[in-house]
């Protein structure tokens, strides 16, 4: 793993500052090329000031990257993980202007019921968790940034995590039950998009166990209570003021107003 330094906490707290004045930054000030594993650890020093310096929580992650069309993107044979604190909750209604430059996705949220670990299969997880129908509104701490930004930037940023919008959890899910399945983004009562969870590394399942790995590597996990957003199963959207809907086959729907 990288070395963390003097510089690194820098940086982290470049990102802050703009997180918490809303103010982007130009993309020369974090440097463009940074290792990926120097990029985390100036995302889990941003989240320790967050929490240090602004008293939020961590409530759990966001995961980005999930096809193969997102990954080409952004020059990443892997997905990446974000860190969503508690501002990161939203209960449904995003004032536009509070934000930077957000999009709009589809994305299953998966709720730990209780620890997850590096080494639960698939259906382990899916025995501890409740998936929820939900809708990420990823957000970047830097201007002009999708899709221009390099992946250690992307990395840094939290994964470029915004909020997300989390409906009526349902129990019991199989794995058939989130296989090939379709979700649906309406705009205004207009559908804007769709696809199936296919897009979602072949199953959002899949995901959640990749993040479990993931973070073990770093010394993190998944703790009850945590959300998960999965993935995405359609390219993003730009968010405009009006009503959303996000529908999941056998699974449910969430809206989002946005004022």
């Amino acid at each position: 793993m990288e070395q963390f330094d003097l510089n690194d906490q820098r940086l982290a707290d470049t990102l802050f500052e703009a997180y918490i004045q809303n103010k982007p930054l130009s993309k020369d000030q974090i440097p463009a090329f940074l290792e990926k594993e120097k990029a985390y650890g100036i995302q889990h020093a941003l989240t320790a000031k967050k929490a240090e310096a602004a008293n939020e929580e961590l409530k759990g992650y966001k995961i980005s990257l999930t096809s193969k069309e997102t990954q080409e993107l952004f020059n990443s044979e892997t997905p990446l993980y974000g860190a969503l604190t508690s501002p990161a909750i939203s209960g449904g209604t995003i004032e536009l202007t509070a934000m930077s430059s957000p999009l709009i996705e589809l994305e299953l949220i998966f709720i730990a019921q209780e620890d997850l670990s590096a080494e639960d299969s698939v259906e382990a997880i899916l025995q501890k968790t409740l998936v929820a129908p939900g809708i990420e509104v990823p957000d970047s701490r830097f201007e002009d940034w999708f899709p221009h930004l390099s992946l250690g930037q992307v990395i840094a940023d939290s994964a470029v995590a915004g909020k997300i919008v989390i409906g009526k959890p349902k129990e019991g899910v199989r794995f058939a039950d989130l296989d090939d399945i379709q979700g649906r983004l309406t705009f205004n009562g207009e559908e804007i998009a769709s696809d199936s969870s296919k897009a979602v590394l072949e199953h959002p399942v899949y995901a959640v166990k990749w993040l479990a790995e993931e973070l073990a590597k770093h010394g993190l996990a998944i703790k009850k209570g945590m959300a998960i957003s999965s993935g995405t199963f359609i390219l993003p959207k730009k968010l405009e003021k009006g009503l959303y809907t996000a529908s999941y086959e056998g699974i449910g729907e969430v809206s989002l107003k946005v004022i």
